[in-house]
């Protein structure tokens, strides 16, 4: 009879993820190895395999819980006024950016790499957070549904909050909170002016 899953399966497997994931962010993807990995979690290799049949499926796993945070958190806004959703929505995002600064890096650098069947259900994922910032838009602008301007529109405001990831210093720029505010006045001070 096969042995079931330890109690504390899912904290270890969390664990594991989070510490491989500032690896693989800190060495570069590509010259990551398991071996480093193991290292950087504090464990043995032997370990980390029991948990990852390769470096690919860690990676997968670290994308997957990121993705599939961000979209939870993006189809949980509440509702209300199209403006005040979406600037609870932008604020939301900045929230869950917060302590994935490694997840996210990986995201951007290293989703590519993975065999396009790993791929699919992350960019489905990432279609669902693109969907989310899309419907936001057309409550502000109803025009853009259909419009070829959409994605772009949408994509654009993502590029605006990746800024906080990508540049923010700590102690120096101001506040993930007025960040999101700002970017939110830059999206609807500008927003009328885009053709649909």
């Amino acid at each position: 009879m096969p042995r079931g899953l330890a109690r504390d399966h899912a904290d270890k497997r969390d664990a594991i993820r989070r510490a491989a994931a500032a690896y693989f962010a800190q060495a570069g993807y590509a010259r990551a190895t398991m071996e480093g990995a193991a290292r950087a979690c504090g464990t043995s290799k032997a370990l980390i395999y029991h948990y990852y049949a390769s470096k690919e499926a860690l990676l997968h796993d670290i994308l997957e819980a990121h993705l599939a945070d961000l979209a939870r958190v993006v189809e949980v806004v509440p509702d209300g006024p199209a403006e005040t959703r979406f600037r609870a929505l932008l604020a939301a995002i900045l929230a869950a950016y917060r302590d994935a600064d490694a997840e996210h890096r990986l995201q951007i650098d290293a989703l590519a790499t993975l065999p396009e069947e790993m791929q699919r259900p992350l960019r489905d994922l990432q279609r669902r957070l693109v969907a989310a910032m899309e419907a936001a838009l057309i409550r502000l602008r109803p025009d853009l549904a259909g419009s070829d301007r959409l994605k772009p529109a949408a994509m654009s405001v993502y590029a605006m909050l990746n800024w906080y990831f990508l540049w923010y210093r700590p102690g120096r720029d101001i506040t993930r909170e007025d960040y999101a505010g700002m970017v939110a006045d830059l999206v609807l001070g500008g927003l009328p002016a885009v053709a649909a």
